[in-house]
This record gives C-alpha cells, structure tokens and sequence, in this order.
C-alpha cells in the first residue's frame, strides 16, 4: 500500500472513530473538555519526542495526568469542570511550546503535532485506530442503553440502581483514545474540529440517537476522506483541509434544517385554505 491510499484509510478510519466518539462528546457535553484534552496533550507528544519515545505512548500518559488534574480541580470548592478544563488547556500547550523551544534540536517541528501529517501515518499509527474503533463500536454496541440513560437522566440512572462513575470513566477512555489517535493525523489543535463538527451536524439531520451514532461515523470519514482529496488537488496540507471540510459539513447540515424548518410552515399554510374550503362546502 502506498503512502497515499495508507493516507486515505487512515483519514476514513479516523474520522469514523471521531464522528462516533464526537456523539458522546456532544450528548454528553464534553466538547470543551474534548478541547483541553487536545491541548493538554501537546506537552505529551513532545516530551516523548525528546525522550525518544512513541508520541502517542507520550500523548496517552499526558492524557491520563490531565484528566486526573481536571478532576482534581473540579471538586474545589466553587470551582467546576469547565474551570478546570480552560485551566489546562491554555497550559498544556503553554507547556509544549515551552518544552519545544527548550529543545530546538528535535527532528520534528512543533507544527507537525499542532496541524497534523497524515501523509506520514505508519501502519502501527493506523492499525491503532482500527484497534481504537473496534474497542469504542464494541463499547457503544453493548453499553450504549446505559450510556444513553446515564446521558438524559442522571437521577433515573442513580434510582435505578447504577453507578454513574464507570459511565463517565469509560466515557473519558473514549475521548482521550480518539485524541491520542488522531493527533499524528490532523493535531493537537484540529483534531476537535473532526471530533465535534460530524457529531454536531449529525444531530441536526437526525430523529433519534441511534440515527445519530450511525450518521456522524459517516460524516466523520466522509470529511476525512474529502479533506485528504482537497489536500492533494489544491496542494495544501492535510490537517487544515481535513478539519475545513467537517466544518463545512455541519455549516450544510445547519443550512439544511433551516431550509427544511422554513419550508414546513409554508406547506402547513398552503393547506389551510383547503381545510377551510371543505368544512365550508359540508
């Protein structure tokens, strides 16, 4: 398989596994930590840079530090989630830009973790994300009832007899693989827009939840798949294409349901009269 065509499957694969993830993220109302998550994590790529090391390994381990920090602060008195994630997403990357200009030497530049370069995806980084996506459909297949319960009516999941903690720590698993994974593709920085944007636009186009878990994967690889198309013809790199065309995505979708709610009214009033017409004639 050349770099190219390893290039297109990883964008597929990856932007499945975000579209799916990225419909937890937007139920569950995770998408500013999903945020501070992917800047939080940049420190984490570089120091396994300097060190060496595989730079998803660096971003996983940074990942597991900053969610334990996230909740740390979350429980301080008058403090809260929200607080906690702005907190350490301005100095997670303060950090990794520091840690980058502290160690000039390193064979990577600062931009390929920040924007990505899925050109340069190895079999190992693809195979992770099919591995990653397995885990996360197996997931959603089987404790998607709970998932879902726990998402629409926390007090009814409690009385019921469940624990909300294993919920939300699988959740975070969830969240903090898809970042970890699709960072070397598109970067600390746009990887959210691939997260949220299939999730978002999906839920516009959607009736129920579960049209939503099948249309955001679709979404999410269409974008993918397009992004890397855009890339090549307009010689632009990936990362940004990648992220533009799943915001494209949702700014269609929004176009969309507007069309839709505006056409609706004028067929409901179209009919009126002939409503009206038959009552007269009977």
């Amino acid at each position: 398989m050349g770099y190219f065509e390893q290039a297109l499957l990883a964008a597929v694969l990856i932007g499945t596994l975000s579209g799916l993830v990225g419909t937890l993220v937007v139920l569950r109302q995770r998408t500013f930590f999903a945020q501070a998550l992917t800047h939080a994590t940049f420190p984490g790529a570089v120091g396994a840079a300097i060190l060496g090391v595989s730079i998803p390994l660096g971003a996983a381990v940074a990942s597991v530090v900053i969610v334990g920090v996230m909740t740390m602060i979350g429980r301080v008195e008058r403090q809260g989630k929200q607080v906690a994630s702005g907190i350490l997403l301005t100095a997670g990357f303060a950090l990794g830009v520091l840690l980058q200009g502290l160690n000039p030497s390193l064979p990577v530049k600062v931009d390929s973790y920040l924007v990505g370069s899925i050109l340069t995806v190895s079999g190992n980084d693809v195979a992770l994300v099919a591995i990653v996506l397995a885990c996360a459909v197996l997931a959603i297949v089987f404790l998607g009832k709970q998932i879902m319960f726990s998402t629409f009516d926390v007090n009814g999941f409690r009385a019921a007899g469940y624990r909300e903690w294993p919920i939300e720590v699988l959740t975070l698993i969830l969240i903090t693989a898809t970042v970890v994974t699709a960072m070397p593709a598109v970067g600390a920085i746009l990887a959210i827009a691939l997260i949220a944007a299939p999730a978002a636009a999906a839920r516009l186009v959607s009736r129920t939840t579960t049209q939503m878990f099948v249309i955001a994967p679709l979404l999410g690889a269409l974008a993918g798949l397009a992004g890397v198309l855009l890339s090549r013809s307009l010689d632009v790199a990936a990362g940004p294409a990648i992220a533009l065309t799943a915001v494209a995505v949702f700014l269609l979708a929004l176009l969309l349901r507007r069309l839709v709610a505006t056409r609706r009214p004028r067929e409901a009033d179209a009919r009126r009269p002939q409503r009206t017409s038959l009552r007269l004639m009977s």
